[in-house]
């Protein structure tokens, strides 16, 4: 049973994996037994960052490189580096994204648009320059980081909705159309999870009273918590290994409850 978890021998690529949702997948594939990590990012400056915080983790086989996913040139330049520096790509990490707060009605297009290349095109752009050699060796996995914001809507979210929503069909897309190359393409969905960036959601009030969004998600969430990064390693490693090569298309969602939940009645 633990073979079928172990990812010994594999080169895994998780794009924006410096640091927050896409590290912490990256340290959980280690403690699987990866043999290389490989993760970019948008800039020299994030990319030290990253390599900081993998030092800083005691985790030395690991490569980094600068890339915009959205260049479609960059990507398949970047796809023949890792090639010949690392060695195959067996695990897709689509984990980059980015999210803008904006009623929709005071967005300009050029935002809406840049949030769509993200966290849509950009899985696009690269998964198909990794699914040719993964057909060729007929085995593959790619793992999409979708979001609640799949299947659900909010207010000032249309945009990253969108583009999640979208990533939802495409990883189905990609199961259905490369399936017979024995190649499974999945997704994970996180719940709320407690980063820095949400740490002010988090604080207490003036008065000692937690901030009302931090309510809000506790009282959607059966756990009655947010969640933890670390939390989304465990699925990762299940989609990124052996035991989930009859699981295909499949969104797996790691929300604490909250899609199950029409959450607690007021008092």
């Amino acid at each position: 049973m633990t073979n079928l978890f172990s990812l010994e021998g594999k080169n895994a690529w998780i794009t924006g994996a410096s640091y927050g949702i896409g590290f912490n997948i990256a340290k959980a594939f280690v403690a699987a037994g990866i043999k290389n990590i490989v993760f970019n990012d948008i800039n020299e400056e994030l990319l030290a960052t990253g390599l900081e915080n993998y030092c800083a983790a005691g985790i030395s086989n690991v490569h980094g490189y600068v890339c915009d996913v959205t260049d479609e040139k960059a990507v398949g330049e970047l796809v023949e580096k890792i090639h010949q520096e690392v060695g195959q790509i067996d695990i897709l990490v689509n984990n980059a994204g980015i999210i803008k707060r904006v009623p929709m009605h005071e967005m300009p297009r050029k935002d809406f648009q840049r949030v769509i290349d993200i966290d849509l095109v950009a899985p696009f752009i690269v998964s198909s320059a990794v699914l040719p050699e993964m057909m060729q060796r007929k085995e593959g996995k790619i793992i999409n980081i979708c979001s609640m914001m799949s299947e659900l809507g909010r207010e000032t979210v249309s945009a990253y909705a969108a583009a999640k929503g979208g990533l939802k069909m495409l990883t189905r897309n990609i199961c259905s159309e490369y399936g017979e190359f024995n190649i499974q393409c999945n997704a994970i969905g996180p719940g709320y999870i407690a980063t820095p960036q949400t740490a002010p959601l988090r604080e207490k009030q003036a008065d000692g009273s937690r901030h009302p969004f931090d309510s809000f998600i506790c009282a959607k969430t059966p756990a009655g918590r947010w969640l933890d990064a670390s939390e989304l390693g465990g699925p990762a490693v299940f989609l990124a290994s052996h035991a989930s090569d009859a699981v295909n298309g499949h969104i797996l969602y790691v929300d604490g409850g909250i899609l199950a939940y029409i959450g607690k009645q007021p008092k």
